[in-house]
């Protein structure tokens, strides 16, 4: 089982997923897959009329949140982030590699009228890029890993703030209180249920499972009641997820992220992309390519490389930075090249951007894949380039000492 919580398989996964889907949506079995897209699926009694897709992308998709949440609060808690000083280099970076690819969509699509999509190409796909790491970059000094999740985890977390703030309509303050209420009650719940877990491993206090597996249902219960409740308060759903994830307590968050993790590798996320990229490619001649096409697929690859590139020099000259801890302009232009491959949290932002404007929102996810795929390439080589490096470096020191 350990297979399906690989980084690598993960990646697989998902390029399988989004060329599967983009294949379909342009060969005959276009119309029935999208017809299976849209079909409805509701549950009346409780005011949920969703499509399979939107099922996909507000429901299955708030699991994946729920794990980034995790992490990111493993990260900050005990990680790569639990101090100021960890946390500032890589929280420069992604900042470079947040604002150079607004900055190169806003220059692009100023006056289009398609501004609201500034945030698509800021995500990095944690999954994606960690999976191109650990498939071609055996050898690599762990700082670079290391550096690679603090900026990646960082840049999720922006794309959460993004996803609650600017794309939230109609929210109702009250359903959104009670989302908190319930969260705080879930987390109550997850720290009773660790320290009953603690008192079951001793041998007179075998009796404590029953109530572990009641604290447990109620679980599973107000964080479903949790995710309806903040479906209907007007937010994006997934941020529920998000909630959640952040309130839960470590010992049982760590098991749940083990339990759920293949799932979520292995069918949330594939679902999404495959969902996602069910889009039928426009001939160029009856549909031009609109600005924020230009300015995804350009900024994603570019603005994220130069972005966090140009940010990290800074924030060496700034804390004045001294080997090891630093990285050289090698391991920073791969890591740059990671970041641009934008993916999962990309095109949920699109999805969300251009939600009225269905032609706008395929040319979206075009450039997403199109921008993804650029930065795949392109850290492939570069990751490949440093892997041998250091592969050298080694062999010429071993032999030194021989």
């Amino acid at each position: 089982m350990s297979f399906l919580r690989s980084n690598r398989t993960s990646a697989a996964l998902l390029l399988v997923a989004a060329v599967l889907g983009l294949a379909i949506a342009n060969s005959p079995l276009a119309q029935a897959a999208q017809d299976l897209q849209h079909a409805h699926l509701g549950l009346p009694g409780l005011g949920l009329d969703l499509s399979v897709g939107h099922w996909i992308s507000d429901g299955l998709l708030a699991v994946f949140f729920f794990i980034v949440a995790i992490e990111l609060k493993h990260e900050f808690v005990e990680g790569d982030l639990n101090s100021v000083s960890k946390a500032i280099r890589p929280a420069i970076a992604a900042l470079g590699g947040i604002l150079v690819p607004v900055g190169v969509y806003l220059a692009i699509t100023w006056g289009s009228g398609y501004e609201n999509g500034w945030p698509i190409p800021t995500a990095t796909d944690i999954a994606f890029a960690l999976g191109v790491l650990a498939v071609v970059g055996r050898g690599l000094p762990t700082t670079v890993r290391a550096f690679l999740l603090a900026l990646a985890v960082l840049d999720d977390l922006a794309g959460i703030l993004f996803i609650a703030t600017f794309f939230t309509s109609n929210a109702q303050v009250g359903l959104i209180a009670l989302g908190l209420i319930l969260t705080v009650i879930f987390g109550a719940l997850s720290w009773r249920y660790a320290a009953l877990r603690r008192r079951a491993r001793r041998p007179s206090q075998k009796r404590h499972r029953a109530a572990e597996w009641g604290l447990l249902l109620a679980m599973i219960l107000i964080g479903l009641l949790t995710w309806y409740v903040v479906y209907q308060s007007g937010i994006h759903a997934t941020i529920a997820g998000v909630a959640l994830g952040f309130a839960m307590h470590r010992a049982p968050a760590h098991r749940a992220r083990y339990l759920i993790e293949p799932v979520s590798n292995v069918a949330v996320l594939p679902l999404f992309a495959f969902s996602a990229a069910l889009v039928t490619i426009p001939t160029l001649g009856e549909t031009p390519l609109a600005a924020p096409f230009w300015a995804i697929a350009i900024a994603l690859p570019l603005g994220k490389l130069i972005g966090i590139v140009g940010a990290t020099l800074l924030a060496d000259r700034l804390l004045r930075t001294k080997q090891p801890a630093i990285l050289n302009v090698g391991d920073m232009l791969a890591a740059g090249a990671l970041g641009g491959i934008g993916f999962t949290v990309s095109l949920l932002m699109n999805e969300l951007a251009f939600a009225g404007n269905r032609a706008i929102a395929d040319q979206g996810v075009l450039a997403v894949i199109i921008g993804s795929a650029v930065s795949i390439v392109l850290s492939v080589a570069l990751v490949r380039w440093r892997a041998r490096h250091y592969k050298r470096a080694r062999v010429a020191a071993n032999a030194a000492t021989s």
